[in-house]
């Protein structure tokens, strides 16, 4: 699983084509992983949400965090190994933005 960090687009700091621009490099990788195979489900995440935490399950507006921690969307992929996911990961385009990926493996039925 790749979960995608920060790396969001702030339409006020630039022109409108620059985020446009970046959704397509975005649809180009991900189509790219559907050609070789690779990519089962992924999907982008809006920025607002609610947050269920604690004993009694107080429910908050969230999630905060730092923009550059704040979670943007996932993507589960096949891979042969860690590593490979890794590679995966490294053509990602949310760096162009100051983000980053995290890279998990799924556990497996049973697992």
């Amino acid at each position: 699983m790749l979960v995608f960090r920060g790396g969001a687009v702030s339409r006020d700091d630039v022109s409108p084509s620059v985020p446009q621009a970046h959704v397509e490099k975005w649809h180009r990788w991900a189509d790219e992983l559907a050609r070789r195979g690779r990519r089962n489900v992924g999907t982008a995440l809006e920025n607002g949400g609610k947050s269920v935490g604690g004993h009694e399950r107080i429910v908050t507006d969230g999630p905060y965090a730092e923009s550059k921690d704040l979670i943007t969307g996932s993507m589960i992929i096949e891979a042969a190994s860690l590593e490979d996911a890794v590679e995966v990961a490294r053509q990602c385009p949310t760096y162009e933005f100051g983000g980053s990926v995290e890279v998990r493996p799924v556990q497996g039925e049973g697992g």
